[in-house]
């Protein structure tokens, strides 16, 4: 991944991009919305040819600053279009790509402009604003044209505040230490319960309650009960260890039948991603009692015991500990539905993935497999998430 074009034949590719107008002008800014992108083999196209594939404009005003990705790519610097307040990035990127990014700011705010950009700016990380594609206060959201649509997923500016659930569980955990706050939704009256790990994230970045609020308004998966479950330390929760799952069991969950909201903790669907795919394809190894039915994104099944000791976290025996374990103790899993997706773009972690999700089907698992179109990065997750657990659900 590189910047574009050297910055004297920038008005060319601006042009390429359907913006009009000299760059840094009142008239140009008018005409500037969510990063575009052209076909990287197309004539003047972003960033020259090339077989397939696109190249993203990403434009930012006023102050010098960084273009920063979630997890997809390194850093990109930003560069000036001559003595203006206009700096852009054109950014190389694969077919069928979901991403998450933000400017990082370098300092004062000193960049040259006039009003409406964000001159003054104290160095931070900031969404684009001009991007109404938000994730949080400070991210925002960018895909190639050639994603798939994510249904129900509103979009969700970076000064938009998003709904919470009105109940909430203050839950000091015994078996876990310190205390913290549950949310609990129910969708349609509620149903079986889908337990979000990361719950903040899918609160306050990613708007799941509005998004499942829809699906189910749709027909498109039944009534269903949120349980929002934050992590206070997502590297000792989320690993092979019995403790986070012995507190769900007897101390969250009569917590939540204790609320009042109408669930049925019968018919649990538990979601994660990455360390909380792990988790959560863990818990129905070792609790099958509690839990028949996953929805995971990106597990981390490169984990072992000593893999966050690593210089390559991904170095490990394939599969990690759950392959392991699915081999030792061959145990019969016809009681499970679970539903695996991974990014098209995680290289490495796909051969992991793989491993597991083989034995998981020779175990007699029902198993739902799926490549998205996304790196290791939540605003591709999203998109699987109501899918899968509509599918968990059978």
């Amino acid at each position: 991944m590189r910047p574009g074009a050297d910055t004297e034949n920038a008005s060319h590719a601006f042009d390429a991009y359907g913006l009009a107008g000299e760059p840094g002008t009142d008239a140009f800014w008018a005409g500037v919305g969510a990063p575009v992108s052209v076909p990287t083999d197309a004539d003047g196209g972003g960033g020259g040819g090339g077989g397939g594939g696109w190249t993203m404009l990403f434009l930012w005003r006023g102050a010098p600053a960084t273009l920063s990705f979630e997890s997809w790519s390194d850093p990109v610097p930003l560069r000036r279009w001559r003595d203006s307040d206009c700096w852009y990035a054109e950014v190389a990127m694969p077919e069928r790509l979901c991403v998450t990014y933000q400017f990082l700011v370098d300092g004062d705010g000193e960049g040259g402009g006039g009003g409406g950009g964000v001159m003054g700016l104290d160095g931070g990380a900031y969404a684009d604003p001009f991007n109404p594609a938000g994730a949080g206060g400070d991210r925002s959201i960018a895909a190639t044209p050639d994603v798939p649509a994510a249904p129900h997923w509103p979009l969700v500016g970076a000064d938009d505040v998003l709904p919470v659930p009105r109940t909430r569980i203050r839950w000091a955990s015994e078996r876990l230490g310190g205390r913290r706050t549950v949310r609990v939704h129910p969708v349609g009256g509620g149903g079986p319960l889908v337990l979000l790990l990361d719950g903040d994230d899918w609160l306050y970045l990613h708007p799941a309650m509005t998004a499942f609020d829809a699906a189910v308004a749709a027909g498109e998966m039944p009534p269903v009960t949120l349980v929002f479950l934050p992590a206070k330390d997502r590297a000792a929760e989320f690993g092979c260890d019995p403790a986070l799952w012995e507190a769900v069991r007897d101390e969250l969950l009569p917590l939540v039948a204790e609320s009042g909201v109408p669930g049925d903790p019968g018919r649990l669907v538990v979601v994660g991603q990455s360390l909380g795919g792990l988790s959560a394809m863990y818990a129905a190894l070792e609790f099958p009692e509690l839990v028949s039915r996953v929805a995971c994104q990106s597990a981390s099944f490169w984990w072992t015991r000593d893999a966050l000791g690593r210089a390559d976290l991904l170095a490990g025996p394939l599969g990690g500990a759950v392959a392991e374990r699915l081999r030792e103790r061959r145990a019969d899993l016809s009681g499970l539905r679970i539903a695996f997706d991974v990014g098209e773009h995680e290289v490495g972690m796909l051969p992991h993935c793989e491993v597991v999700e083989g034995l998981v089907g020779e175990a007699g698992a029902r198993v739902r497999v799926a490549r998205g179109a996304f790196g290791h990065d939540r605003a591709g997750w999203r998109g699987a998430v109501l899918r899968d657990v509509a599918w968990a659900l059978g």
